[in-house]
């Protein structure tokens, strides 16, 4: 018998069937400009769809100079006092390569910002399709870099520097962590991957987590859509800076904390890349939530699990960006 979703999450599903515009898949072109566009208001029902930023970390945005023009940002910084530089994580947004912004993530990144007592910053990467593949990553790793470089300035230490991204910004994320290891990039110490998308080869449909996906919050017709929009005509999507999980060597990567949800499609997809990781020899855990969809961490009211997930990835943050050896580290740079 089929375990049923919570309450919350079954309303979750509920307002997703009947908003068109939650869904990519019901999307007319006009539409999905449209929503691109949107702005996502700072107060009022969106936060509480949302969930509101933590108390005492404030937020500002800034752009800084990408090789494709200004780039925004979205900056959360712990208003108490320190006296040390603390360490610093770069958040890359969800929404399929195509849909969201840095503004979905005030309630995650605010908390990871007061729990870890760190600076987060999140990017405004270009949007498919109007900017494909490389452009979001391209965008993502002048961030990493812009982050690292502009530590000091920001009260953060670089080298003790994380990456953390949901969905498509999972994808973004765990590639960074290869594209810096094979660059002699920033030196990442960890990486928080939240229900990534890991395989944009035909694989996925292959996999148990999508032959079963009970569409709430993303469909399997939504993940067509993502990706034909972010993939340009021609391009090879076992290339690794697409599909993760098929790069040739997966050792000597930061630890990861890799996020999964029971009803997410992408289940097996975040699973498979932990166990590629931990059988390359790179530290990896898998924090399993099984009767949550898609996404939930960035419904944190409706989807309580969000808040359980939220504390064991500041758990394994902590451990790797503020652990003693972490601060030996950071001593000797």
């Amino acid at each position: 018998m089929t375990e049923r979703p919570p309450l919350g999450v079954r309303a979750l599903d509920t307002l997703f069937r009947a908003t068109p515009a939650m869904s990519v898949a019901r999307m007319s072109e006009q539409r999905l400009r449209r929503v691109q566009g949107a702005t996502i208001p700072s107060r009022g029902p969106a936060n509480l769809l949302l969930g509101r930023p933590r108390r005492g970390v404030r937020i500002s945005t800034r752009t800084f100079p990408a090789s494709h023009g200004e780039l925004p940002l979205r900056l959360y910084v712990p208003q108490r006092a320190t006296v040390s530089p603390r360490p610093v994580v770069l958040h890359l947004h969800g929404g399929g390569f195509v849909l969201g912004s840095a503004r979905q993530g005030d309630w995650l990144c605010s908390a990871v910002a007061d729990e870890l007592d760190a600076v987060v910053v999140a990017v405004d990467y270009r949007l498919a399709p109007t900017h494909r593949f490389p452009a979001a990553l391209e965008d993502c790793y002048e961030a990493l870099l812009w982050t690292t470089e502009h530590a000091d300035a920001l009260g953060a230490d670089p080298a003790r520097l994380g990456l953390m991204g949901d969905s498509a910004g999972g994808n973004l994320a765990a590639v960074l962590a290869l594209r810096a290891r094979d660059e002699d990039g920033p030196q990442v110490r960890h990486q928080a991957l939240l229900y990534p998308a890991t395989d944009l080869t035909e694989s996925l449909r292959e996999h148990a987590s999508y032959v079963g996906n009970r569409g709430i919050v993303l469909s399997n017709d939504d993940l067509e859509i993502f990706y034909g929009h972010y993939l340009p005509e021609g391009v090879d999507p076992t290339d690794w800076r697409l599909s993760p999980v098929l790069a040739r060597d997966l050792s000597g990567l930061p630890p990861a904390v890799v996020v999964v949800a029971g009803l997410d499609p992408l289940h097996d997809s975040g699973v498979r890349y932990a166990e590629a990781l931990v059988a390359a020899g790179t530290p990896a855990r898998v924090e399993e939530f099984h009767l949550m969809p898609h996404g939930f961490l960035s419904f944190p009211y409706l989807a309580r699990s969000a808040r359980d997930a939220a504390a064991a990835v500041v758990a394994d943050q902590r451990r790797h960006l503020c652990d003693e050896a972490a601060d030996e580290v950071s001593g000797r740079r």
